[in-house]
């Protein structure tokens, strides 16, 4: 079975060991990281060059990051921008995603997360029409009439347990991260410290897979949760 083609990803991060961490972290995915270290040499490679995906940091050298990024979207430069930063607050969040960035990780963080966030973009960019009925295994999930079952069984659930299903459903197979569920379920763009998460999953779970030989809901240790048949 042929491996897919790794993705060639710009890296505009003036740190050396954060890139050195990124570089090796993506090696697995086969990806080809190029980095730059400046905002200046970032902006001429990621304007002058095909790329699959940017990551930018905030804080640069010669241009920042927000300044960068607006800069490729008034030129028509639509490759998926994801800023790696150590501002984390909401305000920031908000000035990247405005500046055209499409998504926001916060240092520090886990390769695993990164790894993710890039799976998700890229999905975005390629998505077709969104199905209105979605299947996983024996799992069947309506849009329309929001009707879950499960080997034809009906499931009742909540409308939060509903949106985290479908939201889970949408990435079967992919391993999706706390934060992840709590920005697209919860639209919180911040760590409210709470189980809010885990506890719906633990419903969630519940009202899917009891009874069941299979389990369709998963927790993958240090990374997050996946829906799909381990087997």
């Amino acid at each position: 079975m042929e491996s897919k083609p790794g993705l060639r990803i710009l890296l505009i991060e003036d740190d050396g060991r954060t890139a050195d961490l990124v570089r090796a972290g993506l090696a697995p995915e086969g990806h080809d990281i190029v980095v730059a270290l400046d905002g200046r040499t970032g902006l001429l490679r990621a304007g002058g060059e095909a790329w699959d995906m940017i990551i930018v940091d905030r804080m640069l050298p010669g241009l920042d990051g927000l300044g960068l990024v607006r800069m490729l979207r008034g030129a028509g430069i639509t490759t998926p921008a994801l800023f790696l930063t150590a501002l984390g607050g909401v305000d920031d969040r908000v000035d990247g995603l405005r500046a055209g960035g499409d998504d926001y990780l916060v240092k520090p963080f886990a390769i695993a997360e990164l790894s993710a966030r890039i799976a998700a973009l890229m999905r975005r960019g390629s998505a077709k029409p969104a199905d209105t009925v979605l299947r996983v295994a024996d799992l069947t999930l309506d849009r329309l009439s929001r009707e879950v079952s499960r080997a034809g069984q009906r499931i009742p659930l909540k409308p939060r347990e509903f949106a985290l299903l479908d939201y889970m459903m949408r990435h079967a197979g992919q391993v999706v991260t706390r934060t992840m569920l709590l920005e697209a379920v919860w639209d919180f763009h911040f760590d409210p410290q709470t189980s809010v998460v885990e506890s719906h999953i633990s419903r969630l779970r519940g009202k899917i897979d009891r009874g069941h030989a299979v389990e369709l809901v998963q927790t993958i240790r240090g990374a997050g949760y996946r829906l799909g048949d381990a087997a």
